[in-house]
């Protein structure tokens, strides 16, 4: 007979303990750790053992090109690398609301009307409110199986005999195995819908869906053992109240990884954004101080998005630092360099850094655009609204070369602007073909003139 033990575990990386832990002595994070009720002692039985499998040589391998299903959504074809693989374990996650659901439920129509047999499993909504939100995105011209249920042993019968070639499982804390007695959406749980789902999936050569809610955190909810076992994790990112949504591809086996999709969401779902850049742009201001245009690469795109600073004095005896869409402590490193190597007296002053649309960037190519904008904030001159900044900053003051220079620049032109800042490093005299004025600059001190 099985008997219950209860264990903990921890919610980021998996550990398990015997006793509940402050720290988790795996990943060192903090409070943790989840008391939860496994059986164990279950006899298995021998006649069901599996043969075992040889080793195969490398070079007696076979290759072919992965056949790939297209979703005739274009920016979600491009985040997944191509289109879906066949036999490929995808994790959607993001906050409530922000359009997991509904740019599934999208794609689901485009792959029924193209002959596929897809199979909807939700254990969160009957077939009556999926059908309501299916009419609102649009009219289905082929039928498309529904499947209400939160048993994993039914779920995995019914993909079985669906032959579906698609699966979408909406969401994965709403899945329990009825074998292990803590309730859904704890670890154990979803580890086990997980790695259950990922069998199906290799065996079958089904391409799975799983829908993953977020923490306040804005991690899946789960272990984060959760993203090491599929194949590809999306994360939707934006602010609900915008009106664009960015689907960025934070892992993936079969494509390119920090690839984005952009979207806007409307009345009829989610629609695609062609040209980001002109989005981003769209309604900046002209010749006002604290406001430059900086260059991102996210994956195989260059985006251009308007970085913002608001410097002013403090009336506290520490001043405040404040940063929206870019890393706080690199905002807090480029203006102790700015102090330092430059000499501007920004100890007495509050400074407000914030990436305009809610895109959030992690590209050091845009250090420079913080340290333009903070000084022409600080100065209160405006930087030509024509002028693009490029450039990596280091804390001798120099400034670094970035990688895809070419690429940023062409973008740059493309969209009109007249001038573009680049670190000395990465000029060539190529750039001056593409119609745009480029003004190559080595140190901080020699940038920060321009202003």
């Amino acid at each position: 007979m099985a008997k219950e033990k209860q264990v903990f575990f921890c919610k980021e990386c998996g550990y398990e303990s015997v006793k509940w832990l402050g720290q988790c002595p795996g990943c060192r994070a903090w409070n943790t750790f989840v008391e939860e009720k496994i059986k164990v002692g279950a006899k298995v039985n021998s006649s069901h053992k599996k043969e075992s499998v040889a080793p195969t040589g490398i070079l007696q391998v076979t290759t072919a090109d992965e056949s790939r299903i297209k979703t005739k959504i274009d920016e979600l074809d491009r985040v997944l690398g191509g289109g879906i693989v066949k036999g490929s374990l995808v994790l959607v996650g993001g906050d409530p609301g922000i359009g997991k659901s509904t740019i599934l439920l999208q794609m689901c129509r485009n792959l029924v009307h193209l002959g596929e047999n897809v199979l909807y499993v939700s254990g969160e909504e009957s077939a009556s409110q999926i059908k309501m939100r299916a009419e609102r995105l649009g009219k289905f011209e082929k039928d498309m199986l529904l499947l209400c249920d939160n048993d994993m042993d039914n779920i995995s019968s019914g993909i079985q005999k669906s032959n579906a070639s698609v699966v979408v499982i909406d969401s994965i804390q709403t899945i329990l195995v009825d074998e292990i007695g803590s309730a859904p959406g704890t670890v154990t749980q979803v580890r086990e819908v997980t790695a259950r789902l990922m069998q199906l999936a290799k065996q079958n050569g089904i391409a799975i869906f799983i829908v993953g809610h977020v923490t306040k955190e804005g991690t899946v909810a789960g272990p984060r053992t959760l993203e090491h076992m599929v194949d590809t994790v999306l994360y939707f990112e934006g602010d609900r109240n915008n009106g664009f949504r960015i689907l960025r591809g934070v892992k993936n086996r079969f494509g390119s990884t920090n690839e984005i999709g952009v979207f806007t969401m409307t009345q009829t779902g989610l629609t695609e954004i062609e040209n980001p850049s002109s989005l981003m742009l769209n309604g900046r201001p002209q010749n006002v101080s604290g406001s430059v245009v900086v260059s991102s690469i996210e994956g195989t795109r260059t985006i251009l998005v308007e970085l913002q600073a608001l410097v002013c004095q403090t009336n506290f005896n520490m001043p405040r630092r404040t940063s929206v869409g870019v890393d706080y402590n690199r905002v807090n490193l480029i203006m102790a360099v700015m102090e330092k190597r430059v000499g501007m007296n920004l100890w007495g002053y509050d400074a407000y850094v914030n990436i305009a649309g809610g895109m959030k960037i992690n590209d050091p190519a845009i250090d420079l655009g913080i340290a333009f904008a903070i000084a022409s904030s600080m100065k209160n001159k405006a930087v030509p609204s024509d002028a693009m900044i490029i450039g990596e900053i280091g804390l001798a003051g120099e400034i670094r070369g970035v990688s895809n220079i070419m690429q940023r620049v062409k973008e740059a032109a493309k969209m009109g602007f007249g001038t573009c800042v680049v670190p000395k490093s990465n000029y060539d005299k190529e750039m001056e073909k593409l119609g745009i004025k480029i003004i190559p600059v080595a140190s901080l001190v020699e940038a920060l003139v321009l202003i």
